[in-house]
């Protein structure tokens, strides 16, 4: 009867002490590390996020009707309210570590600019990135270039197209965009400056190789001066195509469907139309920078529009 009551007592000891435990922890909202990794060949491409921001759909996009967007957004279980990844990429080759896109920095508030504590997670510190190859200048993808008014990555280079440089670092192109896109001005300025005060900037003209397996491809009507950064290697290609879709719910099946962002939507709109078709016949690997994380993907043609693919996950992102 003794040793009876004493296990009753543990096991009461022990259920309370399970009870309290429980009671103690918080709910934590941090997400795991925002980082994942493939392979092309040898070479390695890691996704890295820099947040999620909610973008207004139903108030941005152009050419489609307010029915249509809920409809489409429904298929994918999401409302015109989108939470929306900043995904950028980097490339390491062995030789170079090539960081494509750099996030929003302090531009967005805490909806971004988490790119470098994930890089650091991932295991690229900021000083370790040699080269960066932005897709186009806008707030989610160079105003993480600078840091508190530095180059936010000491050692590296930073390349773009010119036409964006001289589109977006002259203020006489302010009256020639929409009302809703001339806060990127200011904000270009905020974050290429620093850069360029360092003689960190160099510019191109594309087409053309970046290092050999890496080429820029125009891709003009976003920006003027958008890029893709065509990646080759092991007998892979992958496209890291910038803005090419920022909904994919909407843009994949509907390529015809532009944003206010676009400077021009009309040839942001034929730019999308030719790349999905490529890529679809091709079958190319895409690295997108606004579709859910990690961005890793393929598009398939289905009817008059795509198909978006997500990657496979895979535990063998390191051999």
């Amino acid at each position: 009867m003794k040793t009876t009551l004493t296990i009753l007592a543990l096991l009461a000891g022990s259920a309370l002490a399970t009870n309290s435990f429980a009671q103690s922890l918080p709910i934590n909202p941090q997400q795991a590390p925002g980082f994942y990794r493939m392979m092309l060949g040898d070479w390695q491409v890691t996704a890295v996020s820099d947040g999620t921001v909610v973008v207004p759909l139903d108030k941005l996009l152009t050419r489609i009707s307010p029915q249509k967007l809920q409809q489409r957004m429904a298929q994918d279980s999401m409302t015109p309210a989108a939470e929306t990844s900043i995904n950028t990429f980097v490339i390491n080759t062995g030789k170079q570590v090539i960081l494509v896109d750099t996030g929003a920095g302090a531009l967005f508030g805490k909806d971004g600019g988490h790119l470098l504590d994930n890089l650091r997670a991932a295991g690229f510190p900021p000083e370790s990135i040699d080269l960066v190859l932005l897709t186009h200048i806008h707030g989610d993808h160079s105003g993480g270039v600078e840091f508190n008014g530095k180059p936010a990555f000491p050692n590296a280079v930073v390349r773009v197209e010119q036409k964006d440089v001289d589109w977006w670092l002259n203020p006489a192109n302010i009256s020639k965009v929409e009302q809703s896109q001339r806060h990127t001005f200011a904000e270009s300025e905020q974050s290429m400056r620093p850069v360029i005060n360092a003689g960190k900037l160099e510019t191109f003209h594309a087409p053309t190789e970046i290092i050999p397996g890496i080429t820029a491809i125009p891709a003009a009507g976003h920006t003027p001066g958008s890029v893709i950064y065509r990646v080759s290697h092991g007998g892979q290609t992958m496209m890291l195509w910038g803005d090419i879709i920022h909904a994919k719910a909407v843009q994949i099946p509907d390529p015809d469907v532009a944003i206010h962002f676009d400077v021009d939507q009309k040839q942001a709109i034929a730019t999308r139309e030719r790349v999905l078709q490529q890529i679809a016949q091709q079958g190319d690997w895409v690295a997108a920078a606004h579709i859910a994380f990690p961005g890793f993907g393929h598009v398939k043609k289905e009817g008059a529009g795509y198909r978006w693919v997500p990657v496979n996950y895979s535990a063998k992102g390191i051999k």
